[in-house]
């Protein structure tokens, strides 16, 4: 695998992708939430996202809670990876675009994605997301325990190296 993927921040520009990647059935199908969205929806969600530090009302100097990025190879945009700030942790989730499945491309993103943080990381992913769930253990993270919540999740950790 030669090519180089970079992350850059996501804009609002990035809409449509984020709308297609979010409603591919496969993507559905290893969510959380498995409904559809629709487009009016998805841009408030975006638009949140983008200035998410609290009630979509930015305040000096506050940290952001969720962080949004696009994964890119060559200019192309291949996936998405976000980080949410939970009680003392980020919680990472990745979507990697329908064309560009199969291709290591969750893998490097995600491992460029711990990177970014000092603090501990988490990952709920979704029973039976085995490509997820190898993709969570090869970038450092650990099975800590099955949930009962919300359709069967499991819970991975890692730590800051």
């Amino acid at each position: 695998m030669t090519d180089q993927l970079n992350l850059r921040p996501a804009e609002m520009a990035d809409a449509e992708n984020l709308f297609v990647w979010r409603n591919d059935p496969d993507t559905r199908k290893g969510s959380h939430n498995s409904d559809e969205v629709i487009f009016e929806s998805h841009l408030a969600w975006l638009e949140a996202s983008l200035d998410f530090p609290e009630q979509n009302k930015p305040e000096k100097n506050k940290p952001k809670q969720r962080l949004l990025w696009i994964a890119e190879v060559n200019g192309v945009a291949v996936g998405t990876c976000r980080a949410d700030r939970v009680e003392n942790a980020w919680e990472l989730s990745w979507t990697v675009a329908p064309e560009a499945r199969g291709k290591g491309f969750a893998h490097q993103m995600l491992s460029k994605l711990v990177h970014y943080f000092d603090e501990p990381l988490v990952a709920l992913v979704k029973v039976g997301n085995i490509a997820s769930m190898k993709v969570a253990e090869r970038a450092g993270f650990v099975l800590k325990q099955d949930t009962e919540q919300e359709g069967d999740i499991l819970l991975y950790t890692r730590r800051p190296s």
